[in-house]
């Protein structure tokens, strides 16, 4: 890309660089791929997941699910979204930072039957490590729908705190739904001892 064309309000210019792959104790995280869709779709079709997520339908199916990965793997943005696995590749959920209105936001989903087992958390920290290093001045926005407590536990864990909270539209809930805003200053950011 020509330098000239950056500018101060370009999105480039303040840009984490390349999705990366990181690895945590329990986890590898890496850019999607195309051959993700199945297990995408397989999540995302779960109700009792996509319920906890704005922008996901209901149904949901592979084809959903290659439309999203083919914005993805295209490079044209500066957003990190990466595939999380326990170590054998297979897609089990999803954990992004994506620029929005000027600001990064984190949203992230798991498959339900990895719930409960601390996979998030150490996902959500092992990627903000990463950001920060890229860019340590940079605060986080993120949220949860109400209904949501293990997402706000996660995020409260952390070091996020409460800003707002509003109504969202859930597509998959097809209606209006109790959210609440939080922001996660770089200063802020604690890595929670695993039980």
């Amino acid at each position: 890309m020509n330098a000239a064309v950056l500018t101060k309000t370009s999105p480039l210019r303040n840009s984490p660089g390349p999705c990366p792959v990181i690895t945590s104790d329990r986890l590898t995280l890496r850019p999607h791929r195309l051959s993700d869709a199945a297990a995408i779709a397989e999540s995302l079709a779960d109700f009792k997941v996509s319920r906890m997520l704005a922008r996901v339908p209901q149904p949901y199916d592979r084809q959903d699910a290659l439309d999203w990965l083919v914005r993805q793997t295209s490079g044209v943005t500066p957003d990190w979204t990466l595939a999380i696995t326990t170590g054998d590749d297979v897609h089990i959920g999803m954990i992004g930072i994506e620029l929005r209105h000027g600001q990064w936001h984190l949203g992230y989903w798991l498959n339900r039957f990895y719930w409960d087992r601390g996979y998030m958390t150490e996902a959500v920290v092992a990627v903000l490590e990463r950001f920060f290093r890229r860019m340590p001045e940079t605060e986080i926005h993120s949220g949860a729908f109400a209904d949501n407590l293990a997402s706000l536990n996660v995020q409260k864990k952390i070091g996020f705190r409460i800003t707002d909270a509003n109504q969202v539209f859930s597509m998959a809930r097809n209606g209006m739904v109790p959210h609440i805003e939080t922001l996660l200053q770089p200063e802020a950011f604690r890595r929670p001892s695993r039980p």
